[in-house]
């Protein structure tokens, strides 16, 4: 099977390179039993890749299992992934196969790999480093023959600092890695796929397919898409439902589709060939420039009393301006006499992480799935800093 092949059999649509690149290095993994570690941001189709590995492997006549690791709740995800014994918890009436048992000698693709718990991290590198499983409540290694593909739009290496992920485990799955770029690095297949969901719910619907003006056309593929193939196809799909006329202006596109930063979470620059960058970025880039600018601003106050006795430079000091409850988090005492001005930086990631949530948990009346939707994680993620921040 070559790439083209590849692309009609489990329906990929686009002429991306770096598509076209992922496919090939699929392709060429296949045969062995390598782990591979699929990368890229949530909706631009990584479960495809797997797919290809399995079907295109000497594993193709056994079970492929796919499991989304952000979705089963932390207390069972074990038992889930790799069985439990009769009487192992409260529930467990009978003796269970887990994912990697039922799997056996064919592949399992771990989704979502970064919402893994470390407690679990532990027993999936068992089964990389030895081929062995233990089921919950068993203290007997079991042989098992499994391939593993996990996928992530998790920075890994950045979890690993963190200590969120385990370093060797990374490591382990990381032995290939195949990147899918997000669609805003696509820009020639966004009206390729527009008229190929178009056609698809045309059929399922038993209508007219839509069609786009030329500036509706260009507005589509100008905008950045934050949620990729999904978020695509699901606008198609919701204005092949709801609107009657089935030529779309620029009006209706704009009508249907989020531009401004709540909507979309994201901020595109006039410019095209700049990056685009999240409002979470954007916030923690000023607060660091701030924090610089307060450096710079200690220095001089501190050389200008020293240089003035301390007394002259208090006049000075704009009491409106800096006080005790100045909300950017910075903190004057005023001293008395030739005592030193004590400047207070509160301006940690940490704080103001926690603002943010805090901001976004008003906003939404305690929501947490439109909290999650809003600041780019998961709803496992949000849950963890829940806990983290005591929220």
């Amino acid at each position: 099977m070559n790439t083209k092949q590849a692309k009609q059999r489990f329906g990929i649509i686009g002429n991306n390179d770096k598509l076209d690149r992922a496919i090939d290095v699929s392709l060429q993994v296949a045969p062995t039993d390598i782990s591979i570690l699929v990368i890229g941001e949530s909706g631009t189709g990584k479960e495809n890749i797997p797919k290809i590995i399995h079907q295109n492997s000497k594993r193709k006549h056994n079970p492929f299992i796919a499991v989304n690791c952000g979705a089963i709740p932390e207390g069972t995800i074990d038992s889930e992934l790799f069985g439990h014994e009769k009487g192992s918890f409260t529930g467990a009436h009978d003796s269970r196969k887990g994912y990697f048992e039922a799997a056996n000698g064919g592949t399992i693709f771990l989704d979502e790999i970064g919402e893994l718990p470390v407690a679990s991290q532990a027993r999936l590198l068992r089964v990389l480093e030895n081929g062995e499983i233990i089921k919950v409540g068993s203290s007997k290694a079991q042989k098992i023959d499994v391939r593993i593909i996990a996928a992530t739009n998790v920075n890994l290496p950045n979890a690993v600092i963190k200590g969120n992920f385990r370093e060797d485990l990374y490591y382990r799955l990381n032995t290939i890695s195949i990147n899918l770029p997000p669609l805003r690095e696509r820009v020639n297949d966004i009206d390729l796929l527009f008229k190929k969901f178009a056609g698809d719910f045309a059929e399922q619907y038993n209508t007219q397919p839509i069609r786009l003006t030329d500036k509706a056309q260009e507005l589509i593929i100008n905008y950045n898409w934050p949620g990729n193939i999904r978020q695509l196809r699901n606008f198609v799909a919701q204005l092949s439902v709801i609107e009657e006329n089935r030529i779309i202006d620029l009006e209706k596109i704009q009508d249907h589709l989020p531009t401004n930063l709540k909507a979309s979470g994201v901020v595109k620059y006039a410019d095209k060939n700049k990056a685009e960058i999240s409002e979470r970025e954007i916030l923690y880039k000023v607060l660091f420039d701030m924090k610089r600018d307060l450096t710079e601003l200690k220095k001089i106050t501190f050389d200008l009393i020293q240089k003035n006795g301390g007394n002259d430079m208090l006049q000075s000091v704009n009491t409106n301006i800096f006080n005790d409850n100045d909300e950017n988090g910075i903190m004057i005492n005023q001293p008395k006499s030739n005592e030193t001005i004590d400047i207070e930086e509160s301006l940690s990631l940490f704080e103001q992480e926690k603002r943010l949530i805090e901001k976004s948990l008003k906003k939404h009346k305690g929501k947490r799935k439109d909290v999650a939707l809003q600041l780019g994680i998961s709803e496992r993620t949000l849950y963890r800093k829940l806990k983290e921040f005591g929220l």
